[in-house]
């Protein structure tokens, strides 16, 4: 199966591809404004590894604030 070209797809599917994006994007800066902001003692784990798990679309920022934070 070829792969599709931006072009092929439909005006509906680009648009939830932007949204799509523009969650993540949104949900990862919040996740690493939290984790800067709060104090080392209210974070489960190093505070770098949250840093980095951020950056794993799109389950890291969603695990960090379900289960990263006290």
């Amino acid at each position: 199966m070829a792969q599709k070209k931006w072009s092929d797809l439909s005006i509906g599917q680009q648009r939830a591809i932007y949204v799509a994006g523009a969650v993540e994007a949104v949900l990862t800066a919040a996740a690493l404004w939290d984790l800067a902001r709060r104090p080392a003692d209210e974070v489960r784990g190093p505070k770098a590894v949250w840093a980095l798990a951020s950056f794993v679309q799109p389950v890291g920022p969603l695990a960090y604030f379900a289960k990263g934070r006290r």
